[in-house]
């Protein structure tokens, strides 16, 4: 119990960043490409509060950590009014990406902190390898740096899956031609249903073939190393 509720407390704050800040940054490219409707409803926010689904982020992920090791979740989706856009079609496909790309960001810098931290916990150990205080207060950071890394680079790629209500489905919208993007919209309403039996049957294997290894070998060029 002692080790379950350790991980939790590891998991927690990087999950909330990464979820946080990719809705967050959705509502603020959305606001410069003209549509104000998730800043008049307050969420440019970095209060985790203003995006945390109760289902979605917090219950769903742990429960399904705790008793498969896996992560699944979702945050309360930015409202967003494509007529407002300036160039609907065009910039709905920026303001999808937004929250994959922030989800990089945050990867690259908590990868960045990482291997800053490693280089520096030798000098941590007294002359006997004896662990100080300092170093045993880096642990849990270092561990949260890694979990954030992995968690924001699953959560890049995953999103940007080119199946509508994901990220990377409406980022296909607005680079096909009118005809190819209206196909795609189309699918939308099953989408979810497409998500979850990609996620829980994997039919073409294409999570353990495909997503997995990607996302360990992009953890991997971040964290600086080939594997």
């Amino acid at each position: 119990m002692d080790a379950i509720l350790q991980q939790i407390s590891i998991i927690t704050l990087p999950l909330l960043f990464a979820v946080t800040l990719h809705e967050a940054a959705h509502a603020w490219v959305a606001d410069k490409k003209g549509d104000p409707t998730a800043r008049l409803l307050g969420r440019i926010s970095l209060n985790p509060w203003v995006h945390v689904d109760l289902f979605g982020t917090l219950l769903i992920p742990l429960l399904l950590f705790v008793t498969t090791g896996s992560l699944f979740g979702y945050a309360k989706p930015v409202p967003i009014n494509a007529l407002s856009l300036r160039r609907p079609k065009q910039d709905m496909a920026w303001v999808a990406a937004a929250g994959p790309g922030m989800n990089l960001l945050l990867a690259l810098i908590s990868g960045t902190i990482y291997r800053m931290l490693m280089m520096w916990s030798p000098h941590l150990y007294s002359a006997g390898g004896t662990e100080t205080i300092g170093a045993s207060l880096l642990t849990p950071v270092l561990l949260m740096l890694r979990f954030s890394v992995q968690i924001n680079v699953v959560l890049m790629i995953f999103n940007m899956i080119p199946i509508p209500p994901l990220d990377g489905g409406r980022v296909l919208a607005g680079l096909l031609p009118e005809r190819g993007a209206l196909i795609v919209r189309r699918i939308e309403p099953y989408g979810m249903v497409l998500i979850v039996g990609l996620i829980f049957l994997d039919p073409l294997g294409l999570m353990q073939r495909l997503i997995a290894p990607l996302t360990h070998f992009v953890a991997g060029l971040i964290f600086g190393v080939s594997g």
